[in-house]
């Protein structure tokens, strides 16, 4: 069998890509069609520049997640077929098993694994991971950004102080001790996780129990529903083979089968952990500067005249108020959790060596650059359209703010 050619090597990558085209057409349809309905996100789409970025982050995203159904890729991304090693872009197999499809896309890495595949694959590894990581930052940033802006004194003292002391570590340099092997063995990334993760739980009671202090009735039935399920999916994250704390050299506190379901990998969660601790002191200085900018307006002084609470003023008057750069922001910090993925992964550290995401993939493909580039360049790619796409949606939903 021949080896195709490069136009017939895309038309294979477009139609291998149909689930992702389909789910584009479809959000685009169905966000235009109701865009003066949806708020921010609908006047998204009156920017060229917002819809641009949005198309390149969601075409990711769509693909992550067919990736990760197994939809799309062409190969198993882990699997390692005989004379495929280092292949060029379009390079059929040599004896094809029944079913089984006959060509490297874009080519063999250095272990004879399909780079189509293991590029398609690492988008699931970066939407599950960056995502997730901005949102729990986000939580930690918010709780502890709000008060230290609204009442001052000592606490905000203490707050800056701490998270000053964090910001000025270099970031490479921090991540560098957080996951390395003597630093993970001594449970570290454990007890950071339990003190990290229950911020969330701490936001949504604080959120919840504000808004409905004056209906008990609701209150006390809403607050341990929603924190009961919350509780349990905190626990189902931090514990590990059974156990709160669980290393090399002792086990802390065993929890029943119902609170440990499943455990996340020991490097995921590392990474994880550490990209959460890296960025909220980050969050924590935007949400203080504009808690003490927005705490001077008319409407918080209305609501202190009612007599409303210090938590319902913070979360239901200033809060929403900042909510057009905290926006922005987010999508900003889900490009910086990215590349920070990236670099870890280019390094070997944090995620499993076998695993397909980008920077892994990028390192090894970079160490034959000058002899093949088709390893190293698909990956790179998509992270820098992953990025951009982030920069310009950040500054479509910044242009669109501004316009409120």
């Amino acid at each position: 069998m021949e080896p195709i050619s490069a136009i017939e090597i895309a038309g294979r990558i477009v139609y291998q890509l149909s689930p992702v085209w389909i789910s584009l057409v479809i959000l685009y349809a169905f966000s235009i069609g109701f865009k003066r309905r949806l708020g921010l996100y609908g006047k998204l789409f009156d920017s060229p520049i917002g819809m641009i970025g949005f198309g390149l982050v969601m075409f990711w995203v769509f693909t992550g997640i067919y990736g990760a159904m197994d939809m799309i890729i062409t190969h198993d991304p882990l699997s390692q077929l005989s004379g495929m090693k280092n292949k060029v872009p379009g390079t059929p197999l040599r004896n094809p098993e029944e079913g089984q499809y006959q060509w490297y896309l874009l080519g063999g890495d250095n272990l004879a694994r399909d780079v189509f595949s293991r590029l398609v694959k690492g988008a699931w590894e970066v939407i599950k991971i960056a995502p997730m990581a901005a949102v729990f930052a986000f939580m930690v940033g918010i709780t502890l950004g709000l008060p230290a802006g609204y009442y001052g004194g000592r606490l905000d003292t203490i707050l800056s102080f701490a998270a000053n002391l964090i910001l000025a570590f270099p970031v490479i340099l921090l991540f560098y001790l957080l996951v390395t092997p003597e630093i993970v063995a001594t449970g570290v990334p454990n007890y950071m996780a339990i003190v990290l993760f229950v911020f969330p739980i701490i936001f949504v009671g604080v959120l919840l129990n504000s808004r409905y202090y004056t209906r008990p009735k609701v209150r006390n039935w809403l607050l341990p529903v929603v924190l009961g399920t919350i509780i349990w999916f905190y626990l189902q994250l931090v514990s590990n083979g059974g156990y709160l704390i669980n290393t090399p050299e002792y086990a802390i506190w065993g929890l029943p089968r119902a609170m440990d379901m499943f455990d996340i990998p020991g490097g995921i969660l590392v990474v994880f952990v550490s990209v959460v601790f890296v960025n909220s002191p980050t969050v924590f200085r935007i949400v203080r500067g504009l808690t003490l900018d927005i705490k001077t307006r008319d409407y918080v002084a209305a609501a202190q005249t009612r007599g409303e609470g210090p938590w319902y003023i913070m979360l239901w008057e200033i809060l929403p108020n900042a909510r057009g750069p905290l926006i922005v922001d987010f999508c900003l910090r889900i490009g910086y959790t990215t590349i920070l993925l990236g670099t870890l992964g280019f390094f070997g550290l944090g995620l499993p060596p076998e695993s397909p995401d980008w920077g892994s993939t990028i390192n090894d493909g970079r160490k034959l650059l000058s002899i093949y580039l088709h390893p190293a360049l698909p990956p790179a790619f998509a992270l820098l359209t992953l990025v951009l796409g982030l920069n310009l949606l950040a500054d479509g939903l910044r242009e669109e703010s501004l316009r409120d």
